[in-house]
């Protein structure tokens, strides 16, 4: 298609230029340039909020050569992401700052993050919750499934609420995006070998989908996808960690242990793999899981209370 479409406009072209090539030409475009488009009010707060800070750029209008073409999508809705990106700044960028200063972001961040309004479903009827690309950008979708009147944040269940009524922002977005961060920050400072030989010989390499979240515990995964291989599984472990409360974690921890046997093992690989990775965010950045946790929690409680619908 886009082949054809070269070929009409070279045709066009060529007409232009064989009937007009006597006239004055004007030196104004008569195709808009993008650049030059109206800044509405949400750009100039996404400008100043998220690009001129961090230099992060967020892709809300529809551009399908951002988007994988494979699927049919939908746009998002203007005031769904608003709302979304106040949540994501409160939630995500300060509470990054809050521990490890203004700087971290800075420097680390994804510089692009782009909302889409449905979701991509595969042929097999998972659905992709996110996508990252090479640590630069994010794709977050179901966007359109958003009730700013009505926003559920599920820190207390230890396996993931994947209802869309209310939609878990946890589980649809926050978890990804702590998860593809903690690839960006091991793909700077590698993490010990000795993770790797916690679980060795349990991953799922080729079948990680059929392993449930609530029996994952018992392998030494706290979720399926974590049982997919070594660097999966020290991502899922950090992102599940600092979205959880206590309660919600010692219930995964629980899980680990066999009733029938009393076979801790599932539990005890959990915990050594999370002090791994405790001790390589405090050499390697300077960042106490447990603060980190802190805070991501108590600022998702105070979501309640933000103005979602104007912006400041």
């Amino acid at each position: 298609m886009k082949y054809i479409k070269i070929i009409f406009l070279a045709m066009v072209a060529a007409v232009l230029t064989t009937a007009c090539s006597d006239d004055d030409l004007s030196n104004t475009s008569i195709f808009n340039d993008a650049t030059e488009e109206e800044q509405t009010e949400f750009d100039k707060w996404i400008y100043e909020n998220y690009t001129k800070p961090y230099n992060i750029d967020l892709v809300y209008r529809y551009q399908d050569y951002e988007t994988n073409n494979q699927y049919n999508v939908v746009p998002a809705d203007v005031d769904k992401v608003k709302a979304l990106t106040i949540i994501m700044k409160h939630i995500w960028v300060e509470a990054y700052n809050e521990v490890a200063g203004e700087d971290f972001l800075k420097q680390y961040c994804f510089r692009k993050f782009q909302f889409i309004g449905s979701p991509e479903y595969n042929e097999n009827g998972s659905i992709v919750l996110g996508t990252a690309e090479g640590g630069l950008k994010v794709t977050l979708f179901v966007v359109n499934w958003l009730n700013p009147d009505n926003i559920f944040i599920d820190s207390e269940s230890p396996f993931p609420t994947t209802s869309n009524d209310p939609l878990d922002l946890n589980f649809w977005y926050f978890h990804t995006m702590h998860h593809e961060f903690c690839h960006i920050l091991t793909q700077h400072k590698n993490y010990s070998t000795d993770f790797q030989t916690i679980s060795a010989g349990k991953y799922h390499s080729s079948d990680w989908i059929n392993v449930e979240d609530k029996d994952a515990p018992l392998e030494g995964f706290v979720t399926g996808y974590a049982s997919g291989e070594y660097n999966e599984d020290f991502a899922e472990i950090y992102s599940t960690y600092v979205t959880k409360t206590d309660e919600a974690w010692q219930k995964i921890l629980d899980a680990g242990v066999d009733k029938t046997t009393n076979d801790t093992s599932g539990r005890d690989a959990i915990l050594a793999k999370l002090d791994i990775i405790k001790s390589y965010f405090q050499d390697s950045w300077g960042i106490d899981l447990d603060e980190l946790r802190s805070v991501v929690l108590r600022r998702s409680a105070e979501v309640k209370d933000l103005d979602l619908k104007n912006l400041k």
